[in-house]
């Protein structure tokens, strides 16, 4: 790595095998609670689809798929699970629902594969206990989740490494309760205008970030930002 001024450094992904490519993400403490978000430069968190998948590249691809290695779980809201149609991961899936409501392409899951962090007052309560197991269903508030409880009751679980995927206004939500330690995020050289989803919407926030990485290729710049 390159250090260019103050803590930040700069490199071309190409440059950095996948081993070395892990190791630049690793944590600065535990437990480490990441996001990590694709947009274009003018900000659109999705593509004229709707979807993520229509933005991203083969860049941004990459270090998703070194983030996930390092993750001991996946945290992701159950809108962003349908909308993209997740698959069932390698890893723990931590579903973020206040309705506890399961998507349906993950009530097949290996047991214990699927988790749910929801609220006592969740219509699908019942039914998300009875599909994915009473102690994969985490209840952690009676009408709001706490998302501080989240991360901990993860924590406790040994899952140190926790990688949010995910929608805007989980991220948030996450950024309003003090829990988000780093944002991950890729910005593609494209420019979509209209009036698409940015990558953090719904509660106000204003959080002071910190660079530690940038890594370009092809245009495409791939940041790493440290919550202050």
């Amino acid at each position: 790595m390159k250090p260019v001024t103050g803590h930040l450094e700069i490199q071309r992904l190409a440059d950095l095998s996948d081993d070395e490519l892990v190791a630049a993400y690793a944590p600065r403490s535990g437990p480490w609670l990441r996001v990590n978000f694709v947009s274009t430069v003018d900000g659109a968190a999705t593509g004229s689809d709707g979807l993520s998948k229509s933005i991203n590249d083969d860049a941004d691809g990459r270090v998703f798929d070194a983030l996930r290695s390092r993750a001991d779980c996946l945290v992701v809201a159950a809108g962003t699970l349908r909308d993209e149609g997740y698959d069932v991961p390698r890893l723990p899936l931590v579903v973020v629902t206040r309705s506890g409501d399961v998507p349906p392409k993950l009530r097949d899951a290996p047991p214990g594969r699927i988790l749910m962090a929801t609220v006592a007052t969740a219509d699908g309560l019942a039914e998300a206990r009875h599909v994915l197991g009473e102690g994969n269903v985490m209840v952690l508030g009676e009408e709001e989740i706490d998302l501080a409880a989240l991360k901990a009751q993860l924590a406790d679980r040994g899952w140190d490494e926790q990688l949010c995927e995910g929608g805007p206004s989980l991220f948030a939500d996450l950024l309003a309760a003090g829990v988000v330690d780093e944002l991950c995020w890729t910005v593609v050289p494209r420019l979509l205008g209209g009036d698409g989803p940015r990558i953090a919407t719904g509660a106000d926030v204003d959080v002071a970030l910190r660079p530690v990485l940038l890594l370009e290729q092809d245009g495409t710049l791939l940041g790493r930002w440290l919550v202050e």
